[in-house]
Formats: C-alpha cells, sequence, structure tokens
C-alpha cells in the first residue's frame, strides 16, 4: 500500500507536532487555563485547515469553542461525523509526574504528557490521517467527513448538546466516528461496543458554625469528617455491593453464555495487579476483574477534604467536610434515576449533629452499540488489515456521555474506533500514548473509511 510510505516518510513531523499540541495546558476545568485552551483550539484549527479540511472555523459556545471542519468527496458517498476534544484533565498532583505534564518526552517509545491518550493524540491521528489520504497521490477520501472537536468534555460537554441540538442539519451524517477508547493490546486489537454512564456528585457535610479546639469540644460534638468517613464506608457492603436502595433494579444482568463469551479476552489477572501496584484485585463479589470494571455499575470516591492539611499539628474539629463521588452505571440504568437515589439515600444516613448537601456535578447514559451493522464491519476489517488479525468486540469501563447524546439527537450509531491502552494511564501522573498506536491509527483510520464506503 502507498498510505504506509507516506506515513513512514512524515511520521517525525506527525510526531513534532503533536508535541507542540500537547505543551499547550488546555485544562478545561481550571479558569486558569482559559487562554490556553483558546490556543488549542486555534492550533487544531489551523492544523485542520493546512490538512486540507474545508469550511474550517471555531463555532462560539457559552463556554469553549467548537473546532469544526468538513471534506466533501461526492453526493453519492457516505458521511462520517468524527468526534474528539482538545480540552484535557488538570495535571494535579504534578509531584507524580517523571517529567513535566506539559514539557512532553517521548521514552520507550511512549509520548509523555497530560492529553497525549486522552484525547489529543487520538485527535491528531484523524488530522493526519486526512493529510495522508488527500496528499498521498491525490487519491482524496473516500467518504465524506465532518469533524467536531469540543473543547469541554472533561468538565461533562454541557455547551456540545446545545450546539448539536441548534445544527442538526449541519451535523447530518451517516454514522459516528470517536477515537477516545483503546485496544486490549497491541497484538490484541480491539473494538469497544459498550461504555458506562456517570452520575457524579459533591457532597458537603457541616457540623459546628467553626472549627473548633478538639481537646474543648471532642468527644461532645459530631465530628464532620469522622461522619463523612462513616456514612461513605456505609455505601457498600462486605461484599462489595452498592447498598443505595434500588440501585441494581434495573442493572442489565448478562447471560452466562454472554460472560462466557467475555472470559474469552485475553487477560491476566497477575499482570493486571502489578501493572498497578497492588497485591490483590477487590471487587464485588460473584464477578471477574474484568466484568468489573465493564458490565458492573461502581461507586467510587474521587477526592476527599477538611480540617487541617498543613504541615506539623493543628488539634481542630473541622467544620466542614467535602467528598466528590462517582458512579459508573450499566445499561438500564439512567443517570438522572441514580443521582436522585444517590442524594435520597445519602441525606437519609446523615447522623444527628450534622447537615448535609449533596450537588449533583455531570452526568451521562451508558450506552451498547450494534455490531451489526456496516461501520462496525468496516471498522472491524480496517483493523484486521492493519493488524493482521481480527478484532475483539469489547465493553469499555469509562464514560463518554455524549454517545447516547448523539444516538438520541442525530440519530446516528457511534463506531469506538480508539487506540489507547490500559497502561497509558489516562486522568493519571506520567498519562502516555504509544508511538506504535499513534502511528498505528493514522494508517487505520483511511482504511475504515475505504470499507464503509464500499460497504454503503
Amino acid at each position: 500500500m502507498a498510505a504506509p510510505t507516506y506515513l513512514t516518510q512524515h511520521q517525525n513531523r506527525f510526531l513534532e507536532e503533536l508535541i507542540d499540541w500537547l505543551r499547550i495546558p488546555s485544562v478545561s476545568a481550571d479558569p486558569k487555563f482559559h487562554g490556553d485552551v483558546l490556543r488549542a483550539a486555534n492550533y487544531l484549527l489551523d492544523k485542520l485547515v493546512e490538512a486540507g479540511a474545508q469550511n474550517v472555523e471555531l463555532c462560539p459556545t457559552a463556554g469553549n469553542p467548537i473546532v469544526y471542519g468538513e471534506y466533501f468527496s461526492g453526493p453519492d458517498k457516505p458521511t462520517v461525523l468524527v468526534y474528539g476534544h482538545y480540552d484535557v484533565q488538570p495535571a494535579d498532583p504534578y509531584e507524580l509526574w517523571t517529567s513535566p505534564p506539559f514539557e512532553p518526552v517521548i521514552k520507550n517509545e511512549k509520548i509523555y504528557a497530560r492529553g497525549a491518550c486522552d484525547d489529543k493524540g487520538q485527535v491528531y491521528m484523524h488530522v493526519k490521517a486526512l493529510e495522508m489520504m488527500l496528499r498521498d497521490g491525490g487519491v482524496g477520501a473516500p467518504c465524506n467527513l465532518k469533524f467536531m472537536f469540543e473543547g469541554e468534555e472533561e468538565i461533562g460537554s454541557n455547551n456540545l448538546s446545545i450546539f448539536v441540538k441548534a445544527n442538526k442539519e449541519k451535523l447530518q451524517a451517516d454514522v459516528m466516528l470517536i477515537s477516545d477508547t483503546g485496544i486490549l493490546a497491541n497484538d490484541v486489537p480491539s473494538i469497544e461496543v459498550g461504555l458506562r454512564g456517570l452520575s457524579y456528585h459533591e457532597v458537603e457535610v457541616t457540623g459546628p458554625n467553626r472549627d473548633l479546639h478538639s481537646g474543648l469540644y471532642g468527644g461532645a460534638v459530631m465530628n464532620p469528617i469522622n461522619a463523612l468517613c462513616d456514612m461513605i464506608s456505609s455505601l457498600h457492603d462486605a461484599n462489595r455491593h452498592i447498598t443505595i436502595p434500588g440501585f441494581y433494579d434495573n442493572v442489565d444482568e448478562l447471560s452466562a453464555d454472554d460472560r462466557a463469551e467475555m472470559a474469552q479476552a485475553p487477560f491476566s489477572e497477575e499482570e493486571f495487579e502489578q501493572s498497578i501496584g497492588l497485591p490483590a484485585a477487590v471487587g464485588e463479589a460473584g464477578y471477574s476483574t474484568p466484568e468489573r470494571t465493564s458490565i458492573r455499575p461502581t461507586l467510587d470516591v474521587n477526592g476527599i477534604w477538611g480540617g487541617y492539611t498543613g504541615e506539623g499539628a493543628k488539634t481542630v474539629i473541622a467544620s466542614k467536610a467535602y467528598a466528590k463521588i462517582s458512579m459508573r452505571l450499566v445499561p438500564h440504568q439512567t443517570s438522572d434515576e441514580i443521582t436522585a437515589l444517590f442524594q435520597k439515600h445519602f441525606e437519609s444516613i446523615a447522623p444527628a449533629g450534622i447537615t448535609v448537601k449533596v450537588t449533583p456535578h455531570h452526568g451521562g447514559e451508558p450506552v451498547v452499540t450494534p455490531t451489526n451493522s456496516a461501520a462496525y464491519r468496516a471498522a472491524a476489517k480496517a483493523l484486521e488489515t492493519t493488524f493482521g488479525k481480527k478484532p475483539v468486540p469489547t465493553r469499555g469501563g469509562g464514560s463518554i456521555p455524549i454517545v447516547a447524546m448523539f444516538k438520541s439527537e442525530l440519530g446516528l450509531d457511534s463506531v469506538l474506533l480508539g487506540f489507547g491502552l490500559d497502561s497509558d494511564a489516562i486522568h493519571s501522573p506520567n498519562e502516555s500514548f504509544g508511538v506504535f498506536n499513534f502511528l498505528k491509527g493514522i494508517e487505520t483510520i483511511p482504511e475504515f473509511y475505504r470499507e464503509y464506503a464500499a460497504a454503503r
């Protein structure tokens, strides 16, 4: 094939451009990075133009802009709407990074930087795949393409749904293509066919009207930090089942045959434990580790704080304590339902002497994508061409809330054609993205377009 030749000739430039983009700290959650988020959007816009996209623009929203572009191949060609995001997670705690998060380095054949895999590296695969199709012999793209890259995925995509609802005609397409997921291993290609949903909350527990001296008041008042810890601990039982009444009522239980098919995917419990430095995997009784991280709902504390946390000692009973708590959801659960159940239950288990405030943050719905569609078959054939073996369908543990929104608002199914690995440490210090994976994505995406166009 001619395409890999172009890729080989230009891969160093592709990597250098990605590294330049990764230097921009496009953290959407922290207002102090707002200018950098805009710089990242403009960088992406410029590179889309250079690659050959048409009608490229920054579409304003109430928050960060959406980078939009098109490539028209012909009225008889199918249209693919490509989605991704250019915002990244906060890099904290910085001290745990082995190299600065916004000073990208390549070592051990991996690019280390915040956003390397999630999702700048995977977005940039699409930009360079377009360039490769248009420049390599001038053959062009087999499909009509529309690109929609947002800057608020890491904070809930609130303005994206508004944009989509207002631009349904502009966004008309036959299928969504999203690269914000991963594969099982570099020698085991896979396609995610399911994602979990999300319900995210911040809780505030208040006791006395001010911080108190723990000697004068200790033992006579309810300590909000102690109370919060007790309340959180009660959310799981000894079998790691979630104790919120009604939480499991609508959970989709997979059949024994479906679970047996899932178990065929290669997985090493020992390697899993070693990769995260733990002596043993722990989770809901009666389920395997891959099942716990994909087809079962979960509840986790994402942050907890209160009282004195500075150097040395300060003997106080804090007035307030806080936690951020998220739940991953599975098909037939809804974020609104679980949000209401959590709020009611958490308020009900508050002990005497404190008050509780629950503030819901963003949520999203679980999805399962069809495996019998022309788009899925095209993705499977594309991966088989570039990897040399058939991909394994898998269910992902993460959440991409907008997948369900695209289905409800645009009527489009999504193909989750991602190239990350679990070891890429997304959302964590030392996030990385393999050079192999980056280049393999650029090689595979045009194959998907060819297969999809041929199947239509």
